[in-house]
Parts: structure tokens; C-alpha cells; sequence
């Protein structure tokens, strides 16, 4: 609040007995007065810009070591601290049972529903002999009672004793002999199972490799690490072909989400790691009953470059999705790219802001996008058209209402401000942010692909570093086949797992399109 003025001239060096006489002098010593305290209130003002400004930097990066990168409790995290509570709560039911619970135990496992290809074995617990106790009359079959409980079979390592009989012909003196099986690994002593289980290990379920040692030394096999890290180079040679394909599928749709995440790689010529990226592009046309399945397809770079994406979207042609880096807008030149933006990272400017410094204005834009979700909400899944139709008639009102308000906030406060900078990034966004409207097929975030890249973000934690930019490569061919085979509800396992058995046994290139993962479901059905 501006002090009045009477108050604030005594702030001023101004000696009271020695005022002039002359009514033009005190007139101009009052108008030099009030023209020094404009000054020193632009120079407050933007003291008090630049320390939010600071404090805003300060706070992001305290967030950044310490806290959640999300504004929203981790569920997993969540159920952390929730396991011990449960656990609790059994242990003391677990004290109390009684022949109740054994009789509603056995109804809970008849209405639970487990998958009907799990292997089921029968066990029978019958009463001893066949009179009855309490006559001793004869007793017969009047029914049964089945229910069932889930069982775990410990992983466990085999060998596979492969015999190959020679026949020789007396007639002829010939020796005759089937071929020896192809090795998936040349010379090598695993088998496409054991390669995927290592695969599925360390891209999938975050197991380094030298966590894998030490568990199957559990088992009585000692393995190497460098032996682990020979098949997986292997194995990715056998999948890169896959990932291409996958590729093509991928950059063959009208709309792509795509972002990028760091991995750190060991430089050993400098005695630490570099930064690589690894680039993440996904289809999701679920979201508007698209009948193109979902995919994700990754690739390594040593750098982020902007012409790392333009070599990787130049036979792309459509809408790309995109977070606000830079080199995505290099794309637009030449018109076969229309970039859509993120309203999730415009939220996280202003929730940014809030967060450290509880602006109402920053409140309000939050509450704005807010509105814009909740209509996103009620139409996920329907067509592209009927999506388009309900954003015309009940988001466009607020993205017209939104953006003169902001206009009209940027103009009352201070630029150099944290507030200032999200508004800012906001409208240089607008025609981007605003394609949503004219295009069913567009979502309001890129969220897909956020999550697409969580997996690797958990590997990161667990692996640390890459070892190598071919250690990267093989991160993304891998990465690529697992995130899509679940995004389809294809197990990573059996599906790594048929697929490499048929590739050793030479599976027809022309055909290898039935091998990804959507068709690979459908495949396996048919067989």
C-alpha cells in the first residue's frame, strides 16, 4: 500500500527551516518531490518482481532435489505407506478367525474371477473311509464344494538336454542326422526364454544386470555379467528389425504425441557420464475410438539437438503433440508438421507459481484450465466429431474468456515475475493450445506420452547410467517392444519370448509385421 505523501517526505532529506518563499520554488520543490518518489515506487515495484522471481526459481529447485516433480500424490507412493496398515489389519483378523471366516473364505474364492488360461491343479480333500460316524450307515456322492487359491511356482532354471540320434545306411555307408536347433545367441547357451526373462528383467521390472547374477547364483548357476550383457546385445540385434517396423507403424498415423527424457551415459574417455536422450514418440487414438492400436517407439541420441527429432519425424506427416522444447517448432517449416501444445505444462506454470507465492491470479488460471478438463472428461472415448462438436459449444466460450483475461493480468503486473513468465509462455502458445478445437482427434495434454516415458525414468533410478550410446540404442529397441506390447495387454514375457524362438527358427522377413505386438496377440489366438 503507497504511504501518503505527507508521511513519506519526511523520509527525504529536506530541511523544513529553510523552505523558499517564492510560490514557483515550492511549487517545483513539490513536483520534484513527488517525481522522486514515482521513482523510488518503479524501483520497488521491480525489487519486489525480481525477489518473487528468485524466490520461484528457489522453490523449483528445491522441488526439483527434493520433492515430487508432480503436483499430485503419487498412488504407488501413496500405497507405500498404506501396505504396513493393511498388514496390520490382517494380523489381527488372521488372531480372531473362526469357522465363519473359513466358510465366507471359501465363498470370496468361488466369486473370484482368475484368468482362465492360468494352469489349474486339482486337489482333493476327501473324509476318511466311506460310513458314517454317527451311525455307521454307508455313505454316497451328493455333491461338492470347489473353491480355489492362487498359487506361486518359484522361477527356476532348466537345462535342455537336446539329442540328435544318427542313423547310418547300410546300403550306402551315408550318416544321417537332423540339424542342430538355431542358437538365438551364436555359440551361446540361452534360449530364447532365458534371453527374454533377462530382457524382461532389466527393461521391464528395472533388475540390472548384476542384481540378475547374484539371483541366479541363487539358483546354482553362476552367469557372469559380462555373459548377461553378451545376450542382451544379442538379443536386441534379433529385435531391431521389429523396432523399424514399429517405426513406420508409429510415423504412418495423422497424429503423434512426442517428448524426450535424459539418460545419463558413462563417458569413460572423461571419467564420468554424459547426458543422452532418449525420444519417445506414441500413438493413442483410444481417447476418440481411433481403431489404430496404441504404440510407443523410442530412440537414443547423444544429444538433443533439434535435428535428432527432424531426422526422426521426416517421413511424418500430421499433428504432433508436444511439450514447450523448442526444437519441435523447427518441424512446422514446410507445412507437412502442425504442432498441438500441452495444457498440462501451461497448468504446471501457474501451479508452479501458486504453489510458492498463493497468487489469486495464478488460483484463477488453474481454476479456468480446471473448467477445460472436466468437459475433456465427459467426452473421453467418444468420436473425434462428437468430441469436436461439445468443445465448440462448451470450451471455446472459455478459451475466448481466457485469453483477454490474461492479456488484462499481464498488463498489471510486473514482468520480470514468475507470474508474468506463465502467462507469457501461455499466449506465445495460444494458436497451438487452441488446436483442440478444430481437431477431435487432439488431446488436451500429452499425457500419453508422459507416461510412456515413466518406465524409463524407474530404470534410470535402478540402472543409474548407461554404459555406452549402444547401451542406450538397445535401452530404446527394447523399451520400445515392451511399452507396446502393454499398452495392448500383451504380457512382455511370452511375447519377447515367441518372438525370438520364431526369428531364430527364420521367421520371413516380408512377414514381420505379424510379429508386433497387436498382431502378435491376434497370432497367437489363430494358432
Amino acid at each position: 500500500m503507497s504511504l501518503p505523501i505527507s508521511i513519506r517526505l519526511s523520509c527525504v532529506n529536506l530541511d523544513l527551516t529553510a523552505l523558499p518563499v517564492d510560490v514557483d520554488a515550492l511549487h517545483r520543490l513539490v513536483h520534484e518531490l513527488v517525481a522522486q518518489v514515482a521513482d523510488d515506487d518503479t524501483q520497488l515495484a521491480a525489487a519486489h518482481a525480481e525477489v518473487e522471481r528468485l524466490r520461484l526459481i528457489i522453490q523449483r529447485l528445491q522441488r526439483t532435489q527434493f520433492g515430487r516433480r508432480s503436483e499430485r500424490l503419487d498412488g504407488d507412493q501413496l500405497a507405500l505407506g498404506l501396505e504396513d496398515l493393511d498388514a496390520d489389519v490382517a494380523r489381527a483378523q488372521a488372531s480372531h478367525r473362526t469357522v465363519a471366516d473359513h466358510a465366507e473364505a471359501e465363498l470370496t474364492a468361488r466369486r473370484q474371477a482368475f484368468p482362465e488360461d492360468l494352469p489349474r491343479e486339482d486337489m482333493t480333500f476327501d473324509v476318511e473311509g466311506r460310513l458314517c460316524p454317527c451311525c455307521g450307515g454307508a455313505l454316497h456322492v451328493i455333491g461338492e464344494t470347489v473353491s480355489e487359491m492362487l498359487d506361486f511356482v518359484p522361477a527356476r532354471l532348466r537345462v535342455l538336454h537336446i539329442r540328435r540320434p544318427k542313423y547310418g545306411c547300410r546300403a550306402c555307408g551315408t550318416i544321417h542326422q537332423a540339424p542342430a536347433p538355431e542358437r538365438p545367441i551364436a555359440k551361446g547357451l540361452a534360449s530364447p526364454g532365458l534371453l527374454a526373462h533377462v530382457l524382461v528383467s532389466k527393461y521391464c521390472d528395472h533388475t540390472p544386470l548384476y542384481r540378475q547374477t547374484q539371483i541366479f547364483a541363487r539358483h546354482g548357476v553362476k552367469i557372469d555379467r559380462s555373459t548377461l550383457a553378451n545376450w542382451v546385445g544379442g538379443a536386441c540385434w534379433w529385435l531391431e528389425p521389429l523396432q523399424t517396423r514399429l517405426a513406420v507403424q508409429v510415423f504412418g498415423s495423422g497424429k503423434i504425441f512426442a517428448d524426450d527424457t535424459p539418460i545419463p551415459v558413462l563417458d569413460p574417455g572423461r571419467g564420468r557420464t554424459k547426458t543422452g536422450r532418449l525420444w519417445v514418440y506414441t500413438r493413442d487414438d483410444r481417447p476418440w475410438s481411433g481403431t489404430d492400436p496404441p504404440a510407443a517407439v523410442y530412440f537414443y541420441s547423444p544429444d538433443r539437438k533439434a535435428e535428432r527429432p527432424a531426422s526422426h519425424l521426416q517421413a511424418f506427416r500430421g499433428i504432433l503433440q508436444v511439450d514447450g522444447y523448442a526444437g519441435f517448432e523447427r518441424l512446422t517449416i514446410g507445412g507437412n508438421i502442425v504442432l498441438a501444445a500441452c495444457w498440462a505444462h501451461t497448468r504446471r506454470k501457474f501451479y508452479d507459481v501458486h504453489d510458492a507465492t498463493g497468487s489469486p491470479i495464478a488460483a484463477e488460471a488453474l481454476r479456468r484450465i480446471a473448467e477445460l478438463y472436466a468437459i475433456e472428461k465427459s467426452i473421453r472415448g467418444r468420436a473425434a466429431e462428437e468430441r469436436r462438436a461439445v468443445r465448440n459449444t462448451q470450451s471455446q466460450p472459455l478459451i475466448e474468456a481466457m485469453k483477454p483475461w490474461l492479456e488484462m493480468e499481464l498488463g498489471r503486473i510486473p514482468g520480470r515475475g514468475g507470474l508474468a513468465e506463465a502467462i507469457r509462455y501461455t499466449l506465445s502458445r495460444w494458436p497451438a493450445l487452441c488446436r483442440f478445437l478444430d481437431d477431435g482427434r487432439i488431446d488436451l495434454d500429452n499425457n500419453p506420452v508422459e507416461r510412456a516415458i515413466r518406465p524409463v525414468a524407474l530404470g534410470r533410478k535402478n540402472h543409474l547410467f548407461a554404459g555406452s550410446d549402444g547401451g542406450g540404442a538397445r535401452w530404446a529397441t527394447v523399451c520400445s517392444l515392451i511399452a507396446t506390447a502393454k499398452l495392448n495387454n500383451v504380457e512382455p514375457f511370452a511375447y519377447l519370448k515367441d518372438v525370438l524362438e520364431r526369428m531364430t527358427h527364420g521367421y520371413p522377413m516380408s512377414r514381420l509385421d505379424d510379429l508386433l505386438p497387436w498382431n502378435w496377440a491376434k497370432l497367437r489366438v489363430n494358432q
